[in-house]
């Protein structure tokens, strides 16, 4: 192995790199693009901290599985080396699959193809580059190892991806109401008739675990500034979608570019992997460099939307707890053109309506608390917590979001 074994996290500090294969995954082009890919997109136009990418969130994912699996070896949990090491790369590479701007462009940019998707194609790819080395944390990543506690650390309501991403929002937000003390959640769990539980007395820091993500939910991930600037950008993608269909030209990445002009779905990536590789060259620079160049467009909704961006512009948005009357959303639509003097057919690129959802816990997909007489419970029903079957209800919120102005001239 290299001799840089050790890498700085400003969250946990030191972190490991314990292997050469997850040092040969970290140094390849695929991981390091995730470099160029914010952790929450278009947070900082709220939480000016909010600049840290999936790069930090996969090595901190991969450090708190360490700790973790070392806690149940600790326990009695016989886990081989081999299991080890594919659980680490399992978790590193979950989130592989996200495109520029993560979650906002993820159905913007493809025709309905999920990261996730994309995540197992990617560490398909990986793993024939790499001789088969992967074989095992696939079948961890896809949920077909016998050992299925394996699989609950790397996607369920209380994964190690959840454990990292709420600490690490929580620190370079600043939104400190997102602590969740995951160092006492990963020593009280366990693994119980091969799954994952959690002791008894832990089950107070899952409450908090659960308020804790469902607080961040609406004051980061949905913040109402976030949501319009997403529900921009989306717009100005559809825009230049739409505009190469017409046949214009204007200056973006060649992968970009390809992107735009192909509606690529699932099935084209299955039938064609060089596609994924097309997809792995862009990030987020892709699109602020594009963005920089339509600020100077001739097409007056790209110039517009573009500079609005730029500027810090932002659509106004309108939540409610209600849905809106369709004579409340044509009222607003039509003041929204006769306001910017725009076309009705434009109307799409400037004006979006549409629902927000938010939950603290699913029950289907449950959390598992280990009483002190070895029972396995739901964690709804382990005590006396009715603020987690109050937050088992899914909770929805309206919105209307819409340009105020247009910075430029038509």
């Amino acid at each position: 192995m290299k001799s840089q074994k050790i890498l700085n996290d400003p969250v946990y500090g030191f972190i490991t790199i314990p292997s050469e294969l997850i040092f040969e995954i970290i140094d390849h082009p695929f991981f390091q693009r995730l470099r160029r890919i914010k952790q929450l997109g278009l947070t900082d136009f709220v939480y000016p901290g909010a600049l840290h990418t999936r790069f930090h969130h996969a090595l901190g994912a991969m450090h708190l599985m360490q700790i973790t699996l070392e806690n149940l070896r600790n326990k009695g949990t016989e886990i081989s080396d081999k299991e080890f090491e594919a659980a680490l790369i399992a978790i590193l590479l979950h989130d592989i699959g996200h495109g520029p701007f993560s979650h906002a462009l993820e159905y913007s940019l493809l025709q309905g193809v999920p990261h996730e998707k994309l995540s197992l194609m990617i560490i398909d790819l990986l793993n024939k580059e790499l001789n088969g080395g992967l074989d095992l944390a696939l079948k961890i990543f896809k949920n077909q190892y016998e050992r299925k506690f394996f699989h609950q650390l790397v996607s369920s309501q209380l994964d190690i991806d959840r454990l990292d991403y709420l600490q690490r929002d929580c620190f370079f937000t600043g939104v400190s109401e997102g602590t969740i003390g995951a160092d006492r959640i990963i020593k009280m769990m366990d693994v119980k008739n091969d799954q994952i539980v959690i002791e008894e007395k832990g089950i107070y820091s899952i409450e908090n675990f659960l308020s804790a993500r469902r607080l961040m939910y609406w004051q980061v991930y949905l913040h109402k500034t976030t949501v319009s600037a997403e529900k921009m950008l989306i717009n100005l993608i559809q825009r230049a979608k739409d505009q190469k269909a017409l046949g214009a030209n204007f200056p973006i990445s060649d992968e970009f570019n390809f992107l735009l002009e192909n509606n690529l779905q699932l099935t084209d990536f299955e039938k064609n992997p060089e596609l994924l590789r097309i997809f792995l060259e862009l990030d987020d620079f892709d699109i602020w460099g594009a963005i920089k160049l339509w600020k100077k467009s001739g097409d007056y909704v790209l110039r517009n939307i573009s500079s609005m961006f730029l500027t810090r512009n932002l659509f106004k948005i309108q939540l409610s707890n209600d849905p809106f009357e369709e004579e409340v959303l044509e009222a607003s639509r039509e003041k929204t053109i006769k306001k910017l003097g725009i076309p009705e057919e434009d109307l799409t690129y400037f004006f979006s309506s549409g629902s927000l959802s938010n939950y603290g816990y699913l029950a289907k997909d449950r959390i598992s608390i280990l009483t002190k007489k070895g029972e396995v419970v739901d964690v709804a029903q382990a005590a006396d917590l009715p603020n987690i079957k109050i937050m088992s209800k899914v909770v929805k919120k309206y919105y209307i979001c819409k340009a105020k102005n247009l910075i430029l001239d038509r």
